[in-house]
């Protein structure tokens, strides 16, 4: 379903008045829900199907431990709202985090080794042992192998056409990395909290640097490597070395072994997301439902990042 202005306003009235008449802007993009900005310091997040309130009580449940201890802005929940003027589902307001979306406004290059030792700096922050009651992140926060029928299926998608739309790549290299990932050492450690959705449309950009993250509506715990894969996702070509040693220089020096194989599968990670990326830009490009134009250039960029840092560290291992 979707949420028209006028909903949003009598939603606001019944329940929230003081905030009623603060100028409404719909936010574009978003999947589960739709986003409204409501002055200039709040918005709505308003699931649109019935699975999507379970990840929002999830946001309004986690965020406000999480969100003191990380480096950057994220959505805070201020406010929350229920069913009515016709809605049928739980609602949010939540800090506003000025930027553009990064698959819009990438990360510039001058500001890539900021933006590097910053996104680094977020993910150690976020990456700690995930209390016993936290949610699990499913797949994107377990191991690589069962994942392989979907990434093999990605790459089919695109192998005949892949030169064609990013050039330089070849599907045999993807498959490389593929395969060194998954025979890479499986995560042995406790479940570490993960945001398990950091691509491009999940950032924002400000000033040209990294300015914060948005939706959390993944958020679970498991492998950090899912989110490691931010590295070549989100930052300009060649920041993900100076991302990736800040990152390992962290690690405790005993830890090292497992450090390493974490990039390995983060390599795995940012590769098949890539893909997703690529497959949702073409989608957009044809005009079919779920399409975003955007997202082909951002999983372009990544693959050939990803394939760099593979190839310079010689090609497995």
């Amino acid at each position: 379903m979707d949420v028209d202005a006028d909903t949003v306003r009598a939603l606001l009235r019944e329940q929230h008045p003081d905030l009623a008449e603060l100028t409404l802007r719909r936010v574009e993009g978003g999947w589960g829900h739709r986003m409204w900005r409501l002055g200039e310091e709040h918005v709505l997040r308003m699931p649109r199907d019935q699975d999507t309130p379970v990840s929002l009580r999830k946001e309004l449940r986690w965020l406000p431990e999480l969100a003191p201890r990380l480096p950057l802005p994220v959505p805070e929940p201020r406010r929350t709202g229920g069913p009515g003027a016709g809605y049928p589902y739980r609602w949010a307001v939540l800090s506003w985090v000025p930027g553009d979306p990064a698959d819009r406004t990438p990360i510039a290059i001058e500001h890539g080794p900021r933006s590097a030792e910053v996104l680094a700096d977020f993910l150690l922050a976020l990456h700690r042992p995930a209390p016993a009651d936290a949610p699990g992140a499913g797949a994107r926060g377990g191991p690589l192998a069962p994942v392989t029928p979907d990434f093999e299926r990605r790459l089919a998608a695109f192998e005949e056409q892949l030169h064609e739309l990013a050039p330089g790549i070849r599907a045999e290299e993807l498959r490389a990395v593929w395969e060194d990932a998954v025979a890479a050492p499986v995560w042995a450690g406790p479940p570490v909290w993960l945001h398990a959705d950091l691509h491009p449309a999940n950032v924002v950009v400000v000033d040209g640097a990294l300015g914060g993250i948005v939706d959390f509506d993944a958020l679970g715990a498991g492998d950090p490597a899912g989110d490691l894969a931010a590295a070549w996702l989100l930052l300009p070509a060649g920041a993900d070395r100076p991302c990736l040693e800040r990152w390992l220089a962290a690690q405790p020096a005993d830890e090292r072994d497992a450090a390493e194989a974490t990039v390995r599968r983060a390599r795995g990670w940012a590769v098949l997301r890539a893909l997703m990326l690529l497959g949702i830009g073409r989608a957009g490009l044809h005009g079919l439902p779920g399409g975003k134009p955007t997202w082909g250039p951002a999983g372009r960029a990544a693959l050939q990042r990803v394939l760099a840092h593979f190839r310079r560290a010689g090609g497995a291992g």
